[in-house]
């Protein structure tokens, strides 16, 4: 295991491997990561990543393309309710 303040970098064939220790294998997330010499922390942000990498395959190009496309079309119109907040709580504040 790292020691406090190294930064190790494992490959994600190796984080694929230690995942399947902890689903297929049958070990607790603990042990698993005690095994390969990581955190636990790290073990499950890895398992995490692999739900999203899995899921994320299931999407074909034109359903990926239009979620990216209805994200960024929510950020914008989160960041247009936000400026129309600011200037509506500055203009009540002018009016007084």
């Amino acid at each position: 295991m790292a020691t406090k303040g190294t930064c190790q970098h494992f490959k994600p064939e190796f984080k694929k491997d230690t995942v399947t220790l902890d689903s297929e294998k049958g070990y607790s997330i603990p042990k698993a990561a005690e095994a390969v010499g990581t955190t636990v922390h790290n073990l499950q942000r890895w398992i995490k990543e692999l739900k999203l990498e899995e899921s994320r395959v299931k999407l074909d190009a034109s359903e990926r393309a239009e979620l990216d496309r209805l994200r960024h079309e929510n950020k914008q119109l989160r960041m247009e309710k936000e400026i129309q907040k600011k200037a509506s709580a500055f203009f009540a504040k002018e009016m007084k």
